[in-house]
């Protein structure tokens, strides 16, 4: 889609996309592309892109790194009536760690968070860049955004575990100002979120952690979307666990927390990442689809869980 093209924000006329052999509105040929017909508007603010979300209805979706909704308009699984281009809006692209915690943009990209060279990041939340290097190719990590990550609300997603995790907070802006959802309440289920149809995300707060934190996947392929993916947090001094989390993916429609109120107290040893990968696996109840069975996302999440967890040990 050429970006050189557009005309309007809002209030103005915007450019019609139009899909095989349709017309324009009036009957004016519009740019021929593959999804279902769609109108293109540009943001130049926040407020702005509120306003057009708004005023352009239910159907009406926000275009960011357009990685995953781009693909599904083309597929016509998404045909959303009208897009709202939000990548001009200046200052959404950031990463700030402070006293309470990391701040980071709805723009910011995925590579911009694997690069990071703050301290603060680094040594705080140093999982976040650790993570990043499982997200698609290259490509993928320089376009696509974390906020439009969490928008997407898949349940194999690093971020959406990551943010479930870590209690990370979700900041949205709608027309009757700003709202904070936690993360593990603004996932519904696939695809499924709290906003609002006017709404959009403009920062995720991660609040500060005690312990390591360590998220790792298993996909069929180098880039794929993992077939299940665990992310822990594990609080060990002196060689005892004193508290432990848990969240797996690609196991249900939403990421699973799992219930590891036993760990803490337990020796910080192999046998207790083992069990603890089995415990896990006994809480999940996936669904079998054509990347593998029910039974094989079970050994999956038990081997997962258990990596995930001797790596946070240090061992």
């Amino acid at each position: 889609m050429d970006r050189g093209l557009w005309r309007g924000g809002s209030g103005r006329a915007a450019l019609e996309f139009c899909g095989p052999g349709r017309a324009g509105a009036a009957g004016r040929m519009g740019v021929r592309v593959k999804p279902a017909s769609f109108a293109y508007h540009v943001a130049g603010s926040v407020p702005e892109a509120v306003a057009l979300l708004g005023g352009l209805g239910d159907e009406a979706k926000i275009l960011a790194g357009g990685l995953s909704l781009v693909p599904m308009m083309n597929f016509r699984l998404a045909r959303p009536s009208a897009l709202v281009d939000v990548t001009r809006i200046p200052g959404l692209s950031y990463l700030r760690a402070d006293s309470d915690g990391l701040h980071i943009g709805a723009l910011t990209t995925h590579r911009a968070i694997q690069t990071t060279t703050d301290p603060a990041v680094r040594r705080d939340f140093g999982v976040l860049p650790r993570a990043a290097r499982w997200i698609g190719h290259y490509p993928i990590r320089a376009r696509g955004t974390f906020g439009g990550s969490i928008a997407h609300a898949d349940p194999a997603s690093e971020w959406c575990l990551l943010a479930v995790l870590l209690g990370a907070q979700v900041v949205l802006q709608g027309p009757g100002g700003q709202r904070t959802v936690p993360a593990a309440e603004f996932l519904h289920g696939y695809y499924t979120t709290d906003a609002a149809p006017d709404e959009m995300i403009t920062e995720v707060w991660f609040p500060r952690m005690s312990g390591r934190a360590v998220l790792t996947e298993f996909a069929q392929r180098a880039g794929d979307f993992a077939i299940v993916a665990a992310a822990v947090r594990a609080d060990i001094a002196d060689g005892t666990i004193r508290s432990a989390d848990v969240v797996v993916g690609g196991v249900g429609p939403l990421p699973a927390r799992i219930g590891t109120a036993g760990l803490a107290g337990q020796p910080a040893v192999p046998e207790t990442w083992q069990a603890a990968g089995e415990l896990a696996a006994a809480q999940v109840d996936p669904s079998s689809d054509n990347h593998g069975s029910a039974e094989y996302r079970k050994k999956l999440t038990a081997t997962l869980v258990s990596r995930a967890l001797t790596q946070a040990a240090g061992e």
